[in-house]
């Protein structure tokens, strides 16, 4: 009986793990071409200043950081300005900042700088007027990478902060 009950429990585990959606983040990871696997035809068209796929695109939904680093880069605040300039513009939606690491420290170490990172893009924002009544964090760490590989290339690509917009109350 046991023996039974053990085979029955691994079987569901296997089961559950094959349907498993490797991609389901878009390519290659969240905020990755389709913003949480939503289709890129439902975030708008990407020439309309009022979509998501034009902040996306255009204004860029992604800013990247230097290793074991939270502070904003230059670069990173010039795309800030223009985020917190669009969301300004668009009260009616919110967005959630996504903190990612790269896969170098520990999984606790990465958890803890992503969220320094998300942390730093809200208090940027908010000091350019967004409400930081709309705005939310999230830590990923080095859980759901961009990039695998162990090379720089890889690393830097994957040490980011991502804004994912979506429609809510707007404040």
């Amino acid at each position: 009986m046991i023996r039974f009950s053990t085979i029955l429990l691994l079987s569901g585990a296997l089961a559950l793990t094959a349907c498993n959606n490797p991609d389901r983040f878009g390519a290659g990871g969240a905020g990755a071409g389709g913003a949480g696997g939503i289709s890129a035809g439902a975030l708008g068209d990407p020439n309309d200043p009022n979509s998501i796929a034009y902040f996306n695109q255009t204004i860029g939904d992604r800013v990247h950081f230097a290793v074991d680093q939270h502070v904003l880069t230059p670069e990173a605040q010039t795309i800030l300005a223009q985020q917190a300039s669009w969301l300004n513009s668009h009260p009616g939606y919110t967005a959630i900042i996504e903190g990612h690491a790269d896969e170098q420290g520990t999984r606790e170490y990465n958890i803890a700088l992503s969220g320094r990172r998300a942390n730093s893009v809200v208090e940027y924002l908010v000091s350019q007027g967004v409400s930081a009544a709309r705005l939310q964090t999230v830590a990923y760490g080095k859980e759901r990478p961009l990039a695998v590989c162990s090379d720089e290339s890889c690393y830097a690509q994957n040490r980011r902060a991502v804004t994912v917009v979506g429609a809510g109350a707007g404040v």
